[in-house]
């Protein structure tokens, strides 16, 4: 009789790797190791060699970085999505997708469980699931974090070392760490305490600001409808867009900050991430929005960013409201067709000029010289309705406390041929 099969959701890394062990200690399944290639500088080849030598009897490398970038990372992107004005959701928008994989993995090779790494106490055992549960409800969830007997990474490692598990982790040497061509995010050892300052080692994609050079460097990137579709003048698809964004943003020092977050399952943690091109597309994407959209639209699309922020960090991409935010912010990004300068130096990107043929910056309503287009004279009446209910209310506080009524307060006035300063 055929064994009954695991989907397993591998990195190579240290919880997956003892989790596929343990698997195969605890339940009489056959283990399918499935590793999302996001973008993370690992060798894939060794990924799956390991996944089989632990006890794997299939592994799957899967190449989404294309999918990853077009369909969660530039949606998010066009929305101006940021979780607390901070984290540019990284992990977050990745998790959907891995989900989705490892749904497709399970229904191709017949298998009604899916396991994860995700500890209990963090976020992404929530959009695994969450997103597992949108997919395909009838698979069950393996979460070993939630029931084994091991508490700590320091465990792990010594369950590595019992069983002759390869892993790059040491006891002095244990970030946790999640990497995609997006980010890189650190949590654990020193950072747990939120008065340590974090250590210029802990980089891997970006230098310190301090250490960026002292010359400014000069980029330009266009943008048809919100996505970034050219640098410096070159046609770019999407992966190398981000990667030669990537790069510019770690040679100057740009996108790594030291937060701390309000988890979805209620506790706050501290994280240092590393996001170099992903904040310098944000910086031009917003100042070439500031260029073309109308106020009211620019003032509720920031609403709407915040709420599309906490969707994607609480895993509910799969949902209806998710859906319809994404078709709301596509109808403003129609005409957000454009090109932004940016000067990146010592860790900033900083927007110095855009240009596009749907500005709504007219300069000849904007100039302070002589112009034929706009007559000042006009902002007087303008300026009288908009104030009328302060005026009002002036009026009516006047009439309170002088005993009359602000119709005989306004009556006075008029008399008096004055003109009524608040």
């Amino acid at each position: 009789m055929a064994k009954e099969k695991v989907v397993l959701a591998y990195s190579g890394g240290l919880d997956t790797s003892i989790i596929l062990t343990w698997l195969k200690e605890h339940y009489d399944f056959d283990v399918i190791a499935v590793c999302c290639n996001a973008g993370q500088k690992e060798d894939f080849d060794a990924i799956e060699k390991k996944a089989y030598a632990t006890g794997a009897s299939k592994a799957y490398v899967l190449d989404i970085q294309e999918e990853f970038i077009t369909d969660y990372i530039w949606p998010t992107l066009k929305a101006d999505a940021v979780y607390e004005n901070d984290y540019l959701l990284g992990t977050s928008m990745a998790r959907p997708l891995m989900a989705q994989k490892l749904v497709e993995i399970a229904e191709k090779e017949g298998a009604f469980y899916i396991a994860h790494g995700c500890t209990g106490k963090g976020n992404d055992q929530v959009r695994f699931e969450t997103a597992i549960k949108a997919l395909n409800p009838s698979i069950k969830i393996i979460a070993p974090w939630r029931t084994w007997d091991m508490s700590s990474r320091e465990e792990l490692i010594a369950y590595a070392a019992a069983h002759n598990i390869p892993i790059e982790q040491t006891t002095e040497k244990i970030y946790s760490r999640d990497e995609n061509i997006w980010h890189i995010s650190h949590e654990g050892g020193n950072l747990e305490s939120p008065w340590n300052e974090h250590k210029d080692d802990i980089h891997v994609l970006s230098v310190p600001p301090e250490k960026a050079p002292d010359t400014p460097t000069y980029i330009e990137i266009a943008f048809e409808k919100g996505v970034p579709v050219a640098l410096n003048g070159e046609a770019l698809g999407a992966v190398d867009m981000l990667n030669a964004v990537n790069k510019l943003g770690s040679e100057n020092g740009i996108g790594t900050i030291d937060i701390v977050e309000n988890r979805l399952v209620g506790m706050k943690s501290r994280g240092v991430y590393e996001t170099p091109g992903g904040t310098i597309l944000y910086a031009a994407h917003k100042a070439l929005e500031k260029l073309i959209l109308d106020r009211d639209t620019m003032q509720y699309k920031n609403i709407v960013s915040q709420k599309f922020a906490q969707l994607v960090y609480d895993g509910l991409w799969f949902t209806p409201l998710t859906k319809a935010i994404c078709a709301f912010v596509d109808s403003t990004q129609e005409f957000v067709t454009g090109v932004v300068r940016l000067k990146l130096y010592k860790g900033v990107a900083y927007p110095v000029g855009t240009k596009s043929d749907y500005s709504l910056y007219n300069e000849e309503f904007a100039t302070f010289s002589k112009d034929e287009v706009y007559n000042q004279s006009d902002a007087e009446g303008f300026i009288n309705l908009f104030s009328l209910p302060l005026k009002i209310r002036a009026i009516q506080k006047q009439a309170n406390e002088g005993g009359a009524t602000p119709h005989e307060t306004l009556e006075r006035k008029i008399l008096k041929g004055g003109d009524f300063v608040c």
